[in-house]
């Protein structure tokens, strides 16, 4: 069964892979194991809540895209995370928005999710577990893990932007799809 769901996760998120203009790195081959410490992550929540993303959840797949309030390229992705939260949403795998930047405060997050009509549920990361864990190195970037902890992407979201300051038009490979 869980190799089933494996499977239905890589083809859900996943497409061919190339690398990233951004600094974020694609990985094409994660260790097919639970990361360790994943099962006892906790993150909080915009009420200040302890919250383990890991555990209790029904979903196939966690997707988790980190982002800041004040990162130029995260906020242009907006529409972009809106869509993909409600196109594979529905299917099941559960969509969370993680603010790295211990600086931002509830009020900001709040703020920016308003702000950029972006209903999908926030965890703040000032500490920076989850991305360490995840291996995020900058914003917007995604990883996605199987409930049990298993890592089976991280990088961008698609290839919209080339370089820093350079922009495609519109995305030719949509990595995190």
């Amino acid at each position: 069964m869980l190799e089933e769901i494996r499977t239905l996760s890589l083809g859900i998120f996943l497409t061919v892979l190339a690398p990233i203009g951004q600094g974020a790195e694609t990985k094409t081959s994660l260790p097919s194991v639970p990361v360790a410490g994943a099962a006892a992550l906790t993150l909080k929540d915009l009420q200040d809540r302890p919250v383990r993303p890991f555990q209790g959840s029904n979903a196939p797949a966690l997707v988790f895209l980190f982002v800041r309030t004040d990162c130029p390229i995260s906020n242009r992705y907006a529409p972009e995370i809106r869509r993909l939260a409600a196109k594979y949403g529905k299917q099941g795998p559960s969509f969370w928005l993680v603010y790295p930047d211990g600086t931002e405060s509830i009020q900001e997050i709040r703020k920016h999710l308003v702000d950029f009509q972006l209903p999908i549920a926030a965890l703040r990361d000032p500490k920076h577990v989850l991305a360490k864990l995840a291996g995020v190195r900058v914003t917007p970037e995604a990883a996605v893990f199987l409930t049990d902890g298993t890592q089976v992407y991280r990088g961008r979201i698609d290839d919209r932007f080339v370089d820093f300051g350079k922009q495609r038009p519109e995305a030719t490979q949509h990595d995190l799809e």
